[in-house]
């Protein structure tokens, strides 16, 4: 690993990454989706319905790639497109059933997990590792729009 990487911090970063989009592929599985479509799935799901064009810029995904990302959540019975109730000539996506159980109990079991994984710091470092996440997450929210704007 250290081969591949100047410093331990690029390796756990790329670490996580790929922890990440292994479980949500996994998530993704047990509905029939991908990773992006589940994603999109969960962003619908907690922000409620938004345009097409919203979930494109939420998901970094061309409007094309989201076309069909719905089209294929449609498919599975997961969410439909609605007329937008100030906007009738607007269609929004809206998530349309509740989560899976399975789906449900695999974050369940991810909670629990979490929980024993936290509870080996304490408050002070939490906060550390609070931070970090955070501003881990608005760098990769800035890099994702900047290569959007490059492209």
């Amino acid at each position: 690993m250290a081969d591949h990487f100047p410093d331990r911090g690029t390796a756990l970063g790329s670490e996580l990454s790929d922890a990440v989009v292994a479980f949500h592929e996994a998530i993704g599985g047990l509905l029939g989706l991908s990773a992006a479509d589940h994603k999109a799935l969960g962003i619908l799901q907690r922000e409620g319905a938004m345009s097409a064009g919203e979930l494109a810029a939420r998901t970094s995904l061309t409007a094309g790639a989201v076309t069909g990302l719905v089209d294929r959540l449609e498919a599975a019975g997961l969410a439909r497109r609605d007329r937008d109730h100030d906007d009738r000539r607007r269609l929004v996506v809206t998530a349309s059933r509740p989560t899976d159980p399975r789906v449900a109990a695999a974050f369940a079991a991810l909670g629990s997990a979490m929980a024993e994984v936290t509870a080996g710091f304490t408050l002070e470092q939490q906060q550390v590792i609070a931070r970090w996440a955070e501003m881990t997450t608005a760098v990769l929210r800035e890099q994702a729009a900047a290569l959007r704007r490059s492209a």
